[in-house]
């Protein structure tokens, strides 16, 4: 009962009509119609080329993704173990990362991060992730570089959404303890590794929560150390 409530809920808030109205909130109280930032993806690595050359080029046996969907992604991987963590629908196990994670006693190689996309969540993803991670092992998230205001607004407001998992990177970057990066495929393809970080960002004086789109917007670059496929290949 109570799933099939939490489906009707979730419905409810991506209807287009409640898009609409909370876009309405966004365009009339906190977009500075700062436009678009330009990422164009179209001819960048999909996620499914990206994750699979991974596993493949570092001989990874065992998989992990949080918030499945459609199965776009899961269904395209090979790889020894699978195990797909969805609420709603898609992947092997059907509960909330949160839940996985409380009773969670296998360790995986790669673990592919795109659930809710908001900043609180993606930082206990992260850290949960981080728990349960072999030696040598990567994390790795989607929708890391939105292209403007709306795509990132939290509330959701429309159905092309990264939410601000790009905050949950910037605080990443801010330890000593995980090489972060950006890759510039597929909306963003961020990466986490556990070793010595090799690019700090030197601003523990700024809340990750508080930092807004048009910080994001002047200082990307910086911010989310964007990087191409190629170069990606090489780092791993």
């Amino acid at each position: 009962m109570i799933n099939f409530i939490n489906k009707k809920l979730i419905r409810l808030k991506n209807s287009s009509k409640v898009l609409k109205l909370i876009y309405f909130y966004h365009y009339l109280f906190h977009d500075k119609k700062l436009g678009n930032i330009g990422f164009n993806f179209s001819k960048k690595k999909s996620r499914k080329e990206l994750v699979q050359n991974i596993i493949v080029k570092k001989n990874y046996k065992k998989y992990l993704e949080i918030g499945c969907f459609d199965d776009e992604l899961f269904n395209h991987v090979n790889c020894l173990k699978k195990v797909g963590v969805d609420p709603m629908t898609g992947g092997t196990i059907r509960m909330t990362s949160d839940q996985f994670f409380l009773n969670n006693k296998e360790f995986f190689d790669c673990v592919f991060i795109d659930g809710l996309h908001e900043y609180h969540q993606v930082r206990k993803d992260i850290s949960n992730s981080l728990k349960f991670l072999n030696e040598g092992g990567i994390i790795l998230l989607h929708d890391c570089l939105p292209n403007n205001y709306f795509e990132q607004a939290v509330p959701r407001c429309q159905w092309t959404w990264n939410g601000d998992v790009w905050k949950a990177i910037v605080e990443s970057r801010k330890s000593k303890d995980l090489d972060v990066y950006t890759c510039y495929a597929d909306f963003g393809i961020g990466v986490i590794i556990k070793r010595p970080n090799r690019n700090l960002l030197d601003n523990n004086n700024i809340d990750s929560l508080n930092l807004k789109f048009d910080d994001y917007f002047h200082h990307h670059k910086k911010l989310m150390n964007i990087i191409e496929y190629e170069q990606l290949m090489e780092i791993i």
